[in-house]
């Protein structure tokens, strides 16, 4: 016996699925399952975050109103509450530990200020330089992103034995073969060290603005650089009129990026001087390791971290703001 459906019979005012269709509860229900999904899925992340970066961050602000020192390592908790003494000492510039925050702070700004603006005007014009068509253009793009592939322990460790003074490479191509120093210099100490520093810092940098800058140049119509050709634009003009203004919300976020990453930098001083910076590259990041780890005083070397945290939030607020308002006055 068989037997037929009339599936284009329209469903009745009694039947199931009609209430269920009118239902308000359930298809509140299944608005809810289908909004709360996504965010369901992202819960195990949001709790690595949270364990990973959120959770040591409240333990080091709490720390920074602590009397923490050696003799409290073992328990932190029971150490004495001092309030914003941490702070006031940090802060005092005429004190021996304020006026060494203040130098370590304005050597970082310097270096963050050179190493950004070398690392974009390098990557910036290899990228525009690979744009055009050439034998081996794919392998010398594979060359240029070798320093940012290496892991920065191997890269930096590298740069130290080259800058050795008895027999490293790079006195012996300044001033064995090429003459231009009158002895072999220290270039990990004295004045000389900002100098390695700086090098070591573009060298590992660049290659991240040239990635992100010649992603970027994918999106700029070829239509316009032949435009400008027909009307008799060079090289230079079609850089200044289509390329860095169409470049622009690219730059503002690889800026950001890289003012992020090179005021924090703690990996490349580290291993490049060890746990003792000379004064010349002392980095704020391994200043605030020393007065932690090297003098001890947890809670002092927290409240200089919270001040470094609330410092590079606010420039990074003003950085947004200014750079919003650029955008929306060049759009009008």
């Amino acid at each position: 016996m068989t037997t037929t459906v009339d599936v284009g019979k329209p469903v009745g005012k009694g039947s199931p699925g009609a209430a269920a269709a009118r239902d308000p509860r359930r298809r509140r229900t299944g608005r809810i399952r289908r909004i709360g999904l996504p965010y369901l899925l992202l819960l195990p992340a949001l709790i690595l975050e949270l364990l990973v970066h959120l959770v040591p961050m409240v333990i080091g602000i709490v720390m920074s109103f602590k009397e923490l020192t050696q003799f409290y390592i073992r328990d932190w908790g029971t150490a004495p509450w001092s309030g914003l003494d941490n702070y006031k000492v940090s802060v005092d510039f005429d004190a021996p530990v304020g006026e060494a925050l203040l130098h370590s702070f304005l050597v970082t700004v310097g270096f963050t200020l050179l190493s950004v603006g070398l690392c974009w005007l390098i990557g910036t014009a290899a990228a525009i330089y690979m744009q055009d068509t050439f034998r081996g253009r794919g392998l010398l793009r594979a060359l240029f992103l070798v320093p940012y592939a290496l892991p920065v322990y191997a890269a930096v460790i590298t740069w130290v034995f080259m800058f050795q003074h008895d027999n490293g490479l790079v006195n012996h191509v300044l001033h064995d073969q090429l003459h231009l120093t009158d002895k072999p210099s220290f270039w990990l100490i004295g004045d000389n060290s900002f100098i390695a520093l700086l090098t070591v810092s573009v060298w590992k940098g660049w290659p991240f603005a040239f990635l992100i800058v010649m992603a970027g140049l994918q999106n700029i119509p070829g239509e316009l650089y032949e435009a400008a050709a027909l009307d008799g634009a060079g090289m230079w003009q079609r850089i200044r009129r289509i390329t860095l203004p169409s470049l622009r919300p690219v730059n503002q976020v690889l800026i950001l990026v890289l003012f992020l990453w090179t005021f924090n930098d703690f990996n490349t001083p580290y291993v490049l001087f060890g746990k003792t910076a000379p004064e010349a590259a002392d980095l704020i990041s391994v200043h605030i390791y020393q007065a932690s780890f090297v003098t001890w005083n947890f809670g002092s070397g927290s409240a200089m971290s919270v001040l470094l945290l609330l410092f590079l939030l606010i420039v990074t607020g003003v950085y947004l703001v200014l750079t919003s308002r650029g955008r929306r006055a060049a759009d009008a």
